[in-house]
This record gives structure tokens, sequence and C-alpha cells, in this order.
């Protein structure tokens, strides 16, 4: 990815660049679930739950703002999380372990996640939980699914996500791309913040005012209000 004055040289794809709130919205989980994948779990007698250690190393720390990079790990966890319901204490040993044995590092990000790495991590899990073969093959089918809406470069590293918009029928029509508009979601190859749709419409304006301004189909316009007002 060629560096840009604009980043100061730096690969915007590890800059600091979203909250907790806004990266929760983007790919539709609750907050203080992607807070606790950040910060960890510790268990309270008040509260229930496990405890369990930080799963995503936030590209801020101090601040708790997170990177493009964190972006796609969330995305996949939201994989695990979506209809398995899988206990999150046992995700950081079981991640570990793949990437001991693969010799990488953040498996989350990595195209290997999607062929040994992943299979590795799912054996591995599946021996925590006691998952059967069943549901370690209806994970993986989950996680490939989701990390087919991950576009990545020449090097296999992530570039672009693709968030899933309800009732999407066709190519995804959102794209988050940390290089376009400082990485907010916008409207597939066009640069067209969704927000921005959202606003223009809120102030009284109609698809057809939009459609003329921006050139874009009406159906992706409807797509970019469904993908903001559901996130």
């Amino acid at each position: 990815m060629p560096s840009s004055t604009m980043y100061n040289g730096r690969d915007p794809r590890e800059l600091p660049a979203y909250g907790v709130a806004d990266a929760a919205r983007f790919i539709d989980v609750p907050p203080a679930t992607l807070r606790s994948w950040v910060a960890g779990h510790t268990a309270r007698a008040q509260t229930g739950g496990a405890a369990f250690e930080p799963l995503i190393t936030p590209a801020d720390p101090d601040r708790r703002r997170l990177s493009f990079y964190n972006l796609v790990e969330a995305h996949v966890l939201r994989a695990l999380r979506t209809r398995h319901d899988v206990p999150m204490k046992h995700v950081r040993p079981a991640i570990t372990y793949a990437e001991r044995e693969l010799g990488i590092q953040r498996l989350l990000l990595s195209k290997e996640m999607q062929t040994a790495g992943g299979d590795i991590f799912l054996d591995r899990f599946g021996q925590l939980v006691n998952l059967s073969k069943s549901g370690q093959l209806a994970v993986k089918e989950l996680l490939a699914a989701q990390l087919e809406r991950v576009e990545r470069d020449s090097s296999a590293i992530p570039i672009r996500l693709y968030p899933l918009v309800p009732g999407e029928k066709k190519a995804p029509p959102v794209v988050i791309d940390p290089r376009v508009a400082f990485g907010r979601p916008t409207v597939v190859e066009s640069g067209i913040q969704t927000s921005v749709l959202v606003q223009r419409i809120d102030a009284g304006e109609s698809i057809a005012d939009l459609v003329a301004d921006y050139g874009l189909s009406e159906e992706r316009i409807v797509a970019a209000i469904v993908f903001e007002r559901a996130a």
C-alpha cells in the first residue's frame, strides 16, 4: 500500500481510527461486547460470567481506539459469537495455540485462518469446550463466509472489509477501506460515506435527489441507508 503525506508515511490500516462505539456499530456487535474483547473480562460475583484475557490488542491501548486491523479481528470474532454462542474464555487459548503451532502472529488477521490455522484453532477449541464435529463444521462454515468479506492484497494482508448489510442480495454494497474517507463506511466504488447519504435524507431530500447528485443507483443508496440505520 503506498504511503501518503495524509498519514505521515504510516500505514492507515494500523492507525487508531475508531472508537469502540463506532467500531461496534460497523460490525454489528454491542459496544459492551467489543469492549470486553479489547479489555478482557474479569469474573465478578455480582455480574457473573467467566473471566477471559483480551482477544484484541487495540492500536491505542490508552484510549482503547482501534485500527482497521482491529476492526477485521473483531469482524472475525463476531462470526464465532453469532448463532453458536462460543465461550470467549476459550478463544484466546485456542488462538495462542494455533499461532504457536504455525509460527505466525495475529491469527485472526492471517490468511491462514481460512486454511490450516482455522483447522488447528477449531480442533483446539473443540477440545476445550467439547464441541462436536458437526459444531466445528458449522463454525468453520460461518467463519469462511465472514472471511470472504475481507479483501486482501498480494501479500494476503487485509485491505478492505465489506460489512454485512441486512437484506443484501448481490455483491456487498458497503465497504470500509482505511485509505478512503479515513476508514469510514462508504458506498462501494464511490467513496461516498454512507452517513452523508443518511444525513441528506434526514434533512428532507429524496432518493431521487441523491441519485442525480452522486450517480449512484437507488438500490445502493437504499442499502447505505439500511446499513446506517441497522448499525
